[in-house]
């Protein structure tokens, strides 16, 4: 990636008048005032369909798009909804996602949409649906995700291990009935889909047109109660009834005394190796026809998991399992012609971690937060490397502005002298540390150009409520906020045509010589 510099926020925490942000002009916005503040890099989470706790690392598919992220205007737009249907739009609570009520709201103007395109959608639009469902991108995975989620509905909502046993074990006759009975809802969940992919693509090619690339995620594990698990269970270590026999998390580190416990179900690698990691490769192209690069979260489980028996219930006692990262990487490499990957090499890293980040030339990251807990700290600003990411902060942390405030007494004086400010300047004055670290990349949460405290965390880990609700408040986003980050892209050779500017001097330099 050339030097730039970019903002971490993701799509449901946009600011507009309604319960969550979307896809629609709220995206639009926030582009054109990235645009403005010189800002090239937009990094989303996940942009999966969340289950229980609304975890976008919690996805019930690791293909299938978030419906709460269409955009009502666009429908309007594309005449599946009429301007009426928005006239009664629920205002969202001040300063957080109402998942619920968007949920019930947006479950409504789809249901509606759905409707009015079999009444008499264009012709355009039909055949543009037509294309997408019949695309071979989407053939290792709609069919599975619109029948897992008719199935689910139609059974009210219960995990796929509570479904009756031949569905369960999707006996071939048993999917055969439910596709016949349920066969409306299935084209209902596809139609949904179609409609992901055009809006995504319309802020994909909205950022272009700015001059914004898109980073995306891919979390390393899937969610058990998903449709990856239920359609492919022979590719996870599962009991007989489809439960994880073990489940993935880390050991205690800097969130946790006693370790994270997520409770994935972690990979049976054997049966990934024997099908020469065609799934691997499916779910990392999927991601990238969303992305122009992808972070690679848990990226160190490449080299080793972290695996822990299912009934345990902290991560303390858990043991690392070798996995084949250089084998995957290595094909996925030769598939797709390339690794447009950023590693996520927090956590545990061993020199195996590292070395698999190096050889395969992938982009680590550096998180500023976690820099000052000693001398030889390789998030230190002075320690940094070209070839990765800096963040002040990640989605995991405290805003910077709580995070120094929380500090033990030792800690803080440290960073405060290091970074050369004061408690209620730590939060700009770590943006600019960040954009002039010599990494490549620089990402930082837009709660931290706001300066905004404790209560704008996005998520606590280890909490299994309360998280990923934050919003921008409206309005928040101000002309001269975008001057001071632009300026400081500027200073700090991030802007484009600073870079641009840097390299026909080098240029010229080499002629002269």
């Amino acid at each position: 990636m050339p030097r730039a510099a970019g903002l971490l926020i993701h799509p449901t925490a946009l600011a507009s008048e309604l319960p969550v942000g979307d896809l629609g002009p709220a995206a639009d916005r926030f582009l054109e005032w990235a645009a403005e503040a010189g800002q090239t890099v937009w990094q989303v989470l996940p942009l999966a369909v969340t289950g229980y706790g609304e975890s976008p690392y919690g996805g019930l598919s690791t293909f299938a798009g978030n419906p709460l992220l269409l955009s009502p205007e666009r429908l309007v737009e594309d005449g599946l909804l009429a301007s009426s249907d928005l006239a009664d739009t629920p205002a969202g609570p001040h300063g957080a996602v109402d998942f619920d009520g968007a949920r019930r709201w947006k479950g409504e103007l789809l249901g509606r949409s759905w409707r009015r395109f079999g009444e008499g959608a264009s012709r355009g639009l039909r055949e543009e649906a037509r294309a997408f469902e019949a695309a071979p991108e989407q053939e290792a995975w709609l069919d599975d995700w619109s029948l897992f989620s008719a199935v689910k509905q139609a059974l009210g909502g219960g995990a796929w291990w509570t479904w009756p046993e031949a569905l369960r074990r999707r006996d071939p006759e048993a999917l055969a009935v439910v596709r016949r009975e349920l066969a409306d809802a299935v084209a209902y969940h596809r139609f949904v889909q179609f409609l992901f992919d055009r809006q995504w693509r319309a802020v994909r090619g909205r950022a272009a047109q700015l001059g914004v690339s898109i980073l995306g995620d891919l979390p390393f594990y899937v969610a058990p109660d998903s449709a990856d698990v239920w359609s492919r269970p022979e590719l996870f270590d599962l009991d007989e009834a489809g439960r994880p026999a073990a489940v993935a998390g880390v050991p205690p580190d800097y969130f946790s005394e006693t370790g994270q416990l997520w409770g994935n179900p972690v990979y049976r690698w054997q049966a990934h190796q024997a099908e020469g990691f065609r799934w691997w490769s499916e779910r990392i192209a999927a991601t990238l026809r969303l992305a122009d690069h992808v972070r690679l979260d848990h990226f160190r489980a490449l080299a080793a998991f972290w695996r822990v028996p299912a009934d345990h219930e902290t991560a303390e006692q858990g043991e690392w399992v070798p996995s084949p990262g250089r084998e995957l990487l290595t094909v996925v490499r030769e598939k797709l012609g390339g690794l447009p990957l950023i590693a996520e090499d927090l956590g545990v890293i061993t020199p195996d971690v590292e070395a698999l980040r190096d050889d395969f030339e992938l982009p680590g990251t550096r998180v500023l937060q976690f820099a000052f807990g000693g001398d030889d700290n390789d998030h230190l600003p002075h320690r940094h490397v070209r070839r990765a990411v800096v963040y002040t902060g990640t989605h995991d942390n405290d805003t910077t502005a709580g995070w120094i405030r929380g500090l033990p007494e030792s800690e803080r004086r440290r960073a405060l002298t290091y970074v050369g400010a004061r408690p209620e300047t730590m939060a700009r004055e770590l943006v600019r540390c960040a954009f002039t670290s010599v990494a490549e990349t620089a990402v930082v949460p837009l709660q931290d150009v706001l300066g905004l405290g404790s209560e704008a965390r996005f998520n606590t880990p280890g909490r299994g409520e309360g998280n990923w609700s934050w919003r921008l408040p409206v309005g928040a986003l101000a002309s001269e906020l975008a001057g001071w980050l632009r300026e400081l892209s500027e200073v700090s050779g991030r802007l484009p045509a600073a870079i641009e500017a840097e390299t026909e001097a080098t240029e010229e330099t080499e002629e002269t010589r």
